[in-house]
Parts: structure tokens; sequence; C-alpha cells
């Protein structure tokens, strides 16, 4: 059961919320900190490159199966008690990572880190929410995204340097310290919460979980098997739409209790603002995903020097998460929001500007300026989605939130590295035909390159296909920069925060 209270009372806030950051963060980092020990994980656990993969794909699955289910499992069980729980079951599932000796230990272990994990981002934010007077919801929210932006964002470079300073194990084992730290300030801070004993709607959680998991398999999976040329693709893209079919006729017309409460489809700001969530996520981690590939591939960037000069889109992101957290009181959110794409907008065009010939500046500027951006799209978006949402709708809201940006995220990867496949090799094709004796830009080339022999054909093709590679990654930024530009009129849909029904309602904390 949940009263309302006065804020001014809520003893121990700081340390509730250093706690559950702590916990936030570390889930965070761990859906990238793998990503740049997977070379060494290969080698050590004597799997193939499709195997590998799955140290990644197990972990996100496993995670968005599991994220629906939060918000019933803090209804039936308590919040505090469902996050220690998470927290102890990543913290264990962490250690085993680190200890695996196979193949089939680490993804069973990765399977445990994305089912124990899944929950800590939306419990967080519903804490954070519940626990600020509605005058300080902004800054709330500029700390909770904080953790979850810049987490993803200094991964590669935390994961890089103890792969390289110590061993892929420490990936994991960094976890341990700072899941025992939130452990304790969880335990010993957080007000428990009553349970409601809400009835699990299974067929909803059903269809809903096999949907998910699908269409993550789906994206994942799709680059490395081709798409729709392998019949795995497309059993799981089937499987897909029609679970996700069972589902949406299940809720709209099951009576009594369904697993989406219909109650959150009926809030403006809310719904508005899982299509931004979704749209920044794809945004945000597709940049991130396509930028190490490009500064080491074809800039030939060491792991440590890329983590290095992808670093400052963290600082912009912190900094503009510290200013915003003021601003949202003092001015109409959608402005910010708008100024926010339009900063990300401006970085992407900067990043289709870049050569292989340049230095490090570009990259570095053009990455801090997206991470302002980000920075102000992300905290006014957290603030105006939940602005106008009843406090009883947070442990169901929080999680949706979180799994829009999460689909986004993967959208986002599956959409340019397949564009990034074909403009490449559009582009390779392009290039190759102007390859000939004939061609007066040919002499230019280095002799070593010279056609007429079979080294310097070599060496003239690897040339070819990194510039077609570069045609190809300049081809998707500037796609991205067109999705962004497109999203700022859609910023009308937002209904001011001041203005909604719920903004001046008691909030509800647990006790």
């Amino acid at each position: 059961m949940t009263t309302p209270v006065n804020h001014a009372n809520i003893p121990h806030r700081g340390m509730i919320t250093i706690s559950i950051m702590l916990a936030t963060i570390m889930q965070a980092l761990d859906t990238t900190i793998a990503n740049v020990a997977l070379p060494h994980m290969q080698g050590s656990l004597q799997a193939s490159q499709d195997q590998i993969t799955w140290v990644l794909t197990s972990y996100i699955v496993a995670s968005a199966i599991a994220l629906p289910l939060t918000g019933w499992l803090c209804g039936h069980w308590g919040r505090r008690r469902v996050f220690i729980i998470s927290v102890v079951g990543f913290t264990i599932a962490s250690a085993l990572c680190g200890l695996a000796g196979s193949l089939v230990e680490i993804v069973g272990a990765r399977l445990l880190q994305g089912i124990f994990g899944a929950a800590l981002v939306p419990l967080s934010q519903a804490v954070l929410l519940d626990i600020n007077p509605r005058e300080k919801v902004g800054q709330a929210m500029a700390i909770w995204g904080a953790g979850i932006m810049v987490g993803p964002i200094l991964g590669p470079l935390l994961g890089g340097w103890l792969t390289e300073n110590f061993d892929w194990r420490w990936v994991f084992f960094i976890n341990l310290p700072v899941g025992l730290f939130a452990l304790w300030g969880i335990a010993r801070y957080l007000p428990e919460s009553r349970p409601q004993g809400e009835k699990l709607d299974i067929f909803g959680f059903v269809t809903l979980s096999l949907a998910i998991g699908m269409l993550q398999m789906f994206l994942d999976r799709g680059e490395q098997l081709d798409w729709f040329d392998s019949w795995e693709i497309k059993l799981e893209a089937a499987a897909a739409l029609v679970a996700f079919g069972f589902f949406v006729v299940h809720t709209w017309t099951v009576r009594g209790v369904s697993f989406l409460d219909r109650e959150l489809l009926k809030d403006r700001n809310f719904v508005t603002g899982l299509l931004f969530a979704f749209i920044v996520g794809m945004i945000l981690f597709a940049t991130m995903a396509l930028l190490p590939n490009f500064l080491q591939g074809l800039m030939g960037y060491p792991v440590i020097y890329t983590g290095q000069v992808t670093a400052p889109r963290g600082i912009g992101t912190m900094i503009a998460m510290i200013l915003v957290g003021r601003l949202v009181q003092k001015y109409d959110v959608r402005a910010i929001m708008a100024v926010g794409f339009s900063l990300t907008a401006f970085s992407l065009w900067q990043m289709t500007r870049l050569t292989l010939q340049m230095d490090s500046t570009l990259i570095v500027v053009s990455g801090f300026i997206q991470g302002l951006g980000i920075g102000f799209t992300f905290v006014p978006l957290s603030t105006a989605t939940f602005a106008t949402l009843a406090p009883r709708l947070r442990n169901q809201g929080t999680p949706v939130f979180s799994l829009l940006r999460n689909i986004g995220s993967s959208v986002g990867i599956s959409i340019v590295q397949a564009l990034l496949t074909e403009g490449s090799s559009k582009a390779h094709a392009q290039l190759a035909a102007t390859v000939s004796p004939g061609n007066l830009g040919l002499p230019s080339l280095p002799s070593m390159m010279n056609p007429d022999t079979i080294g310097g054909l070599a060496l003239l093709n690897a040339e070819v296909t990194r510039q077609g590679a570069l045609i190809g990654y300049l081809n998707d930024f500037g796609i991205m920069m067109v999705i962004t530009l497109a999203a700022i009129p859609l910023l009308l849909m937002i209904r001011s925060p001041k203005r909604g029904p719920a903004a001046g309602a008691a909030v509800e904390v647990p006790h």
C-alpha cells in the first residue's frame, strides 16, 4: 500500500540516490563494457566468431524479456525487496561471468545478468520520481539520465583499459565492489513498500516476452545471417509479429487485470514520451555502434585511444544534464528538447564531413556536441513523460519507458549496420568501375598501388574498400541526421507538464 507523504520528511534521500544510482550505472556499463573484450574472450574460451556473439545476445534477450515483469514484481513483493534481489543476483552473475571457463558457462551467466539486471534501471527511475518533490524532479532525472547515458558511453573505454592492463575477466569482476556497496545502501536506507498482490496476467506476459525475445533475436542476428535469406530470421520475424498481435488483441479485450495496464495508454505525454524514448535510443546507440568500428577499422586507432577520443561525448552529456536539471523548471521542456535535437543533428552533420586523413579533433568536437544534445533531450523527455502520469502507475510505466529505449537502440543498431554493409558495397562497386588504365587520376597514386601488378592491384583494391566503407559510414550519419531533424516537429505532441492534470498530485512513496 502507498500513501502520500511530505517529501521534506523523507530521510536519507542522498544515500538512497547514491545507492540506487550505483546499481543503475553498474547495469548500464554492462550493456557495452564487454564489447571490446570479445576478441580476448574468443581466444580464452576457444569460441568461433559467431559463437562469441552469444555473450552479447544472451544478455540483451534476457534483459528484454525480464524487463516488462518489473511492475508486477514490485506490486507483488515490494520495490525494496525486488531491488535487493536484483542487485544480489546481478552481482553474483557478474562473478560467475568472470569465473566462466567455457562458452556455455559465460552465456548462462550472462543470461542471469540480463534477468536480474533488467529491473535496476526502471526501479531507480521510479524511486527518484517518488522521493523528490515536483520542483526537484528535473534534477533527479538529470542524475538518473547521467547514469544510464554515461554508462554505455564510458563502457568501451573502461572495458578496453581493464582488458589491456589486467584481463577480460575484470570487465565483470569490477561489478563486485560496486554491487556490494549498492546493496548495503539499498538494504539500509530504501524504505519498503507493501505488496499489493495483483494477479499476474500470464497470457499477456508470455506473448509479450515471446514477441520481445524474438524481435531481439531478429535484430541481433539478422546482419550475421543476411536477414531474410535465412530461415531462422524469417521464423523469428514471424514469431515476433504473431506473438505481438496476440498480445495487443488480448490486452485490448481482456476483462479485469491486463499485463500492460491500459491506463498507461490514456496518458498523452506518456505515450508520446515512449515514441521519443525509441528515437533517442536509436540515435544514441546507433552512433555508439558505428564510431568505434570506424575509428579502429578505418582509422587504425587502438582500443584505448578510441575510448579516449569518444569519452568527450560522456562529458558533454554530464554537463548538459547538470544544466538542464535546473532549466526544466523555468522553461518549456519542448523548447529544451528542440535545442537538444538541433545540437544532435549538427553533430551528425559534422560527422558527415569525416575523412581518412584527418586527426581526431573533429571526432572529439562532434562527440562533445552530441553529448550536449543527448543531455538536453533526455532529461526533459523523462520529466515530461511522467509529469502527468498518476504515481500509482510509475512502477509499470518506468519499465515500459526503458523497454522502448532499449528496443530503439536495437533497431537503430540493426538499421545502420545493414545500411553500412549495403552502402559500402555499392560505393566499392562504383569506385572500382573508375579504376582503369585510362583514368588520369591513377598516376597520382603511390607506385606500390600500380594496377598492372598483382601486389599493387591488391593494395589498390584494399584502398577502394576503405574509401567505400567511408562513404557507407558518412551515409549512415546523414540518415540519422535526417531522422533527428524530422523528430523536432513531433515535439508539439507533448503537453507542457505544468498543465498536466497529475502534475500537482501528491506523490506516493512506499512505507
